[in-house]
């Protein structure tokens, strides 16, 4: 299992992909952490018409995007940020983007 610096709730922006440019908040995280979910990218599908679901025809789908196609936006200068500090504040800790020295806040909060 791999370490990642991406969680629930980042804003991220795709950087590869035929997704390219999009931004959005991370849904979910898949238990290997090799994959996640972004809130707005969607990919169109033909499903099949199942016992579940009679109509079947072509639906949105959210797509999973490889962990290494996202990086982290930056709250301050919206850019995309590579490294993540940490400070201790009123005794939480709390993520950092390094350059900007400004506070990473999840897309809920």
């Amino acid at each position: 299992m791999n370490k990642s610096k991406i969680l629930v709730g980042d804003v991220v922006k795709v950087i590869a992909g035929s997704h390219k440019g999009e931004i959005g908040p991370v849904t979910s995280i898949s238990k290997d952490k090799r994959t996640v979910s972004v809130q707005g990218i969607d990919v169109v599908k033909h499903v099949k018409p199942s016992q579940t679901d009679q109509e079947g025809g072509i639906k949105q789908i959210p797509a999973n995007i490889n962990i290494s196609n996202i990086a982290l936006q930056d709250p301050k200068n919206k850019e995309r940020i590579s490294k993540i500090g940490y400070k201790i504040e009123n005794g939480k800790k709390i993520r950092l983007a390094k350059a900007s020295k400004s506070p990473l806040k999840k897309a809920g909060k």
